[in-house]
């Protein structure tokens, strides 16, 4: 994570902008840390993931559009979905090794351009074929996105606000996947879902270029970079590229706060994701209520995340502890999305508070980010952010598969019932594995 750096003499490629002020934005040395250009960077990356969770998350709206343009069933479509989220994880792992040894420059504009690319493909979809090779793309640059951002807050401001910036991230992807499907929703009643996407992908190529002009690192650069400088050459910076992203990976692994972290943060995001993309819109239908008002109801579970992320690093700095509130946080979100699930139909009026619980809740799955973080070397900060999400996405990936292939062709609340049950299975899991993490809430608090 960043730290700050002290302010010497002037280099001389320091005097040098200093005749040229306007070669400083394109390529001048970037040393303040939580500065004006901090906030710029952090703003942009973030709305590089509000873009790309809107994209996600419209998987909810358009794949019905999608289903009858390519003639598809409901296994393939939920098979597409969690296609997408397997590839994503996959990547996920070595997205934030990349980071941490080369920074965000230029790995981030890259990311910005496979995600457009899978839009612009994601807008020809006519067969399964097409679809899965949209949500590979999408994936690839995607896995760049939500680490991608958090490695900003880690490099660009204090250490100490590692986990908040995080979850200010979270918070804001949120409320952009809230707002997001209910304004898809309203698009479709206007233009067709190919020229949503396209859509997408013309405000991709805006990105592209503003991700060129303006996202760099932070001088002297990330850690890793510095490991690989002549004068502090270490073992680690000796190894090839692909051995020392597994060696980085490994210490992550071998790490138990990351583990433990991985896997409650896992099976919380997991299920929230599950519900806001695919599961949740699909119960309000089954519950009686139109296609319409099952997407503006699973809305509501993001908005809910938009609360929780923030709110639960917020209070775990304030009781100067991890733990507790991570395992109360999971636990309640197994409560709530049980009412979901299994409350009567004539209870309809108050699913728009359970679908906000289940999001508000879930927001205890960013603690799982700032455990792992405070766990390892600042140095493998990017590895174990992109571990945790990776972990998020494999889980998220079973729970939109697996239940797909329980269900009947024309299942019915209870068939959602049964197939969801799993749900809170895991999440009550998830909160036993959080009781074995070792409280790094303690020791942040004396920081």
């Amino acid at each position: 994570m960043a730290t700050a750096t002290p302010q010497g003499p002037a280099s001389a490629p320091d005097v040098e902008y200093r005749k040229h002020p306007g070669a400083r934005m394109l390529h001048g040395p970037h040393k303040t840390i939580g500065g004006v250009e901090a906030w710029v960077v952090w703003g942009l990356c973030t709305v590089f993931v509000i873009w790309l969770f809107a994209i996600q998350t419209g998987y909810a709206v358009v794949s019905p559009e999608i289903q009858k343009t390519a003639a598809l069933s409901v296994a393939q479509i939920g098979l597409a979905g969690s296609i997408y989220t397997w590839a994503f994880a996959l990547c996920q792992f070595f997205s934030g090794a990349l980071l941490d040894r080369f920074g965000s420059r230029p790995l981030l504009a890259i990311a910005v351009a496979f995600v457009t690319a899978g839009a612009f493909l994601y807008a020809q979809t006519t067969s399964m074929a097409t679809l899965i090779a949209a949500q590979i793309v999408l994936a690839i640059g995607s896995s760049f996105g939500f680490v991608g951002a958090g490695y900003i807050g880690g490099q660009w401001f204090p250490a100490a606000r590692y986990g908040l910036m995080f979850g200010l991230v979270q918070s804001l992807a949120s409320l952009g996947s809230a707002f997001g499907q209910p304004a898809i929703s309203w698009q479709l009643t206007m233009v067709s879902w190919q020229q949503l996407l396209n859509g997408f992908g013309a405000a991709g190529v805006v990105l592209i270029v503003l991700f060129a002009l303006m996202v760099r690192n932070p001088s002297p650069g990330p850690e890793q970079l510095a490991r690989t400088t002549p004068t502090t050459g270490t073992p680690a910076a000796r190894r090839p590229l692909l051995s020392g992203i597994f060696h980085d990976l490994g210490s992550c692994f071998r790490n138990r706060n990351v583990v433990l972290s991985s896997l409650l943060a896992g099976v919380s995001f997991g299920s929230m994701l599950a519900m806001g993309v695919l599961w949740g819109p699909r119960v309000m239908e089954a519950r009686g209520a139109d296609a319409s008002l099952a997407a503006v109801l699973s809305a509501m579970s993001w908005l809910g995340l938009a609360f929780g992320a923030p709110l639960f690093n917020v209070l775990s700095d304030h009781w100067n502890n991890r733990r507790v509130p991570a395992v109360v946080g999971v636990l309640l979100q197994a409560v709530a999305i049980s009412l979901l699930i299994y409350l009567p139909k004539e209870t309809n009026s108050v699913s728009v508070v359970t679908m906000f619980a289940v999001g508000l809740f879930a927001g205890a799955h960013m603690l799982g980010f700032t455990v792992a973080g405070e766990s390892v070397p600042g140095s493998l900060v990017g590895s174990s952010a992109a571990i945790v999400n990776g972990v998020c996405f494999i889980i998220g990936g079973i729970l939109q598969a697996v239940p797909g292939r329980i269900l009947p062709d024309a299942p019915d609340l209870a068939d959602y019932g049964h197939a969801l049950l799993m749900m809170p299975i895991l999440l009550v899991l998830g909160a036993v594995a959080g009781l074995f993490i070792k409280d790094t809430g303690r020791a942040h608090g004396r920081a």
